[in-house]
């Protein structure tokens, strides 16, 4: 029933939906026919048919977007669900086309024409919070349909909304029989970091350069969609944003955000230039900028390593800047992310307080929050360093609660890529299982693959088993997707070990001294680094590192650290160990042979 009605006006309470395509722009500029076909085939084959089914009528359609309503809010949910799994299962060219989808249940006015009222605004501005392939309700429908439709229900909290003054508390709706319900706890975070991706400009007025632009933005959103870090306005709330006349306070306070990332392009003849810059609004100050190079000829290539090397650093530079702001805040006061920031900052410090600092401020937003899913995994990925650096004075308990926390992480979120990064570390580490490990991993990047964590452990994982050429491989999109990471001894480490296994031990000397010189108290590096300089040669050089280690270490033994480290392929378990026994290590605790410095000389 989409004809239209030519009644006086009517007022009753009804379903409103609003479902448009996912990153619409980028399949326009890709392939504007194909498109164009593909959306009709959607339209006529599915959901037209589903509004048919289900009593629906079509208010309104214009380009990419429809405007339809239904009766019943049970109606309208399994509309949606019916929907989604259609397009997931219809057979697609190209890039796969994604539908996103917002229901809201409200009174309405009917001209005859189209619907009026508060609830249709709101479903317009919910809808755009969606990201593809999700339906996204309000809190009014969730009550009406959470008992009558075969759906699990997450919760979104309550996000800003433009033009919207009032908090309204919305929910992703997931069919059970495709994800278990699932936790997102950061959303009602009051303090959470929240971000606008402003429309990138081009300097020239080009009109493919203005959709390379809006194809940028709309991949960067989606992008930072994955994180549950931080929350990202949708495109639509900002394409109006995009003439550069409003000022960054004006526009952050319309918006309801923290945090502005603005770009401008500029073209000279074949070469393109991308600026970037993320300010902090609030503070009035820049908080990272960089600016990228390539040609038009390879214009989509281009693009993706834009996108992803900016989505990668985004969460790590808002991270930094939100835990900046805490240093004058009393540590009574902090809710369950605070102590998350503050705690990172001590554990990367990678010191032996430190590491209880961390631990406590963790230990803390667990208790305080026992549903936040990335707290269980960073408490997780902490005691992952207690543990490996020998930290532990419970080396059995500290076990038990890595693993118990980096599996309450994922039963909590399933869908985060972090909780599955750590849990799959943890499963190769520590519980020795690196085959295992690898497929969460897999499922990690499979979720985000701008998540350089997830990129350098499974790079260890295949380190681990003997496969030095495809952890090479992995650990090389690391250093392309944030080559400035505050985490680059670890990753510096990392691939430290994968020459190692590969027998290069000049690489891994040079890679292994670059984490020394940046963390000088990381024992993982300095037990990498004697074996390398050893195997390398270098005895003399390993010999000291190795009293260096031993004076952060003294219980160190070779016998030890071999019976728990993961190294499945028997031949780098053997040159690993070989290099140790070289440096002089000790093979078992307390019967230190290696040389004093009086006797090397």
């Amino acid at each position: 029933m989409r004809e239209g009605r030519n009644d006086p006006l009517t007022f009753r309470t009804a379903a409103i939906v609003f479902a448009d395509v996912a990153n619409f722009t980028r399949h326009m500029s890709d392939d504007s026919v194909n498109t164009v076909r593909q959306w009709a085939r959607l339209r006529e084959t599915i959901l037209f048919p589903e509004l048919d089914r289900c009593s629906g009528r079509l208010v309104n359609e214009a380009g990419d977007a429809i405007l339809a309503e239904i009766q019943s809010a049970t109606d309208a949910v399994n509309w949606a669900l019916r929907v989604q799994a259609a397009v997931r299962q219809l057979p697609q060219t190209g890039t796969p086309m994604q539908i996103r989808i917002g229901i809201n249940v409200d009174d309405i006015i009917d001209d005859g024409e189209t619907i009026h009222s508060d609830g249709v605004i709101l479903t317009s501005r919910i809808h755009q919070l969606a990201a593809p392939g999700e339906i996204v309700i309000t809190q009014v429908t969730r009550d009406l349909v959470s008992k009558r439709v075969a759906a699990s229900f997450r919760d979104l909290g309550t996000p800003p909304l433009k033009n919207i003054d009032s908090p309204v508390r919305l929910f992703i709706v997931e069919s059970k029989d495709t994800s278990s319900e699932l936790v997102r706890p950061h959303a009602s975070w009051s303090s959470r970091p929240t971000l606008a991706v402003l429309p990138f400009r081009d300097s020239g007025g080009r009109e493919e350069d203005r959709y390379f632009g809006e194809g940028i933005t709309e991949d960067i959103i989606t992008g930072v969609s994955r994180s549950r870090a931080m929350f990202v306005i949708a495109r639509n709330s900002t394409l109006q944003f995009g003439d550069g006349t409003r000022t960054h306070k004006d526009i952050a306070a319309a918006l309801g955000v923290r945090y502005l990332l603005t770009g401008s392009i500029r073209r000279q003849a074949s070469m393109l230039r991308i600026n970037t810059e993320l300010t902090d609004v609030d503070l009035g100050r820049a908080v990272w900028a960089e600016h990228f190079d390539g040609v038009s000829d390879d214009i989509f290539d281009f693009q993706d390593r834009i996108v992803s090397s900016i989505v990668a650093t985004l969460e790590p530079k808002v991270l930094n800047a939100e835990a900046s702001r805490l240093g004058s805040r009393p540590t009574e006061s902090l809710d369950a992310y605070d102590c998350v920031l503050r705690s990172l900052s001590e554990l990367y410090r990678v010191e032996g307080a430190s590491y209880s600092k961390a631990r406590a401020l963790l230990s803390r937003s667990v208790s305080l929050d026992p549903g936040y899913a990335q707290a269980h995994a960073y408490l997780a990925w902490c005691l992952n360093f207690v543990l490996a650096e020998g930290r532990s004075d419970d080396m059995k308990r500290d076990r038990g609660l890595a693993l118990h926390h980096a599996r309450q992480a994922v039963d909590l979120d399933s869908g985060d890529a972090f909780n599955l990064t750590i849990r799959g570390h943890i499963l190769g580490l520590h519980e020795g299982n690196p085959h295992e490990a690898l497929n969460v991993l897999e499922d990690a990047l499979r979720l985000n693959e701008n998540l350089p964590l997830a990129w350098a452990l499974s790079a260890v994982g295949h380190a681990y088993l003997g496969n030095a050429g495809e952890a090479r491989d992995r650990l090389l999109n690391v250093w392309r997707l944030t080559p400035y990471d505050p985490l680059n001894f670890f990753y510096w480490s990392a691939g430290g070990l994968i020459e190692i296994v590969d027998g290069n031990y000049g690489e891994a000397v040079r890679l292994l001294q670059r984490a020394r010189h940046a963390k000088p108290h990381f024992r993982a590096s300095l037990r990498l680094l004697t074996a390398a300089l050893a195997l390398n040669g270098k005895t003399d050089e390993a010999r000291c590192v190795g009293r260096e280690l031993l004076a952060e270490d003294p219980g160190f033994s070779i016998a030890e650290f071999m019976a728990w480290y993961p190294l499945k392929d028997s031949a780098s378990r053997d040159k690993l160990a070989a290099g140790l026994q070289l440096a002089g290590l000790p093979e078992q605790r307390g019967k230190t042979i290696l040389k004093t410095a009086v006797s090397d000389r």
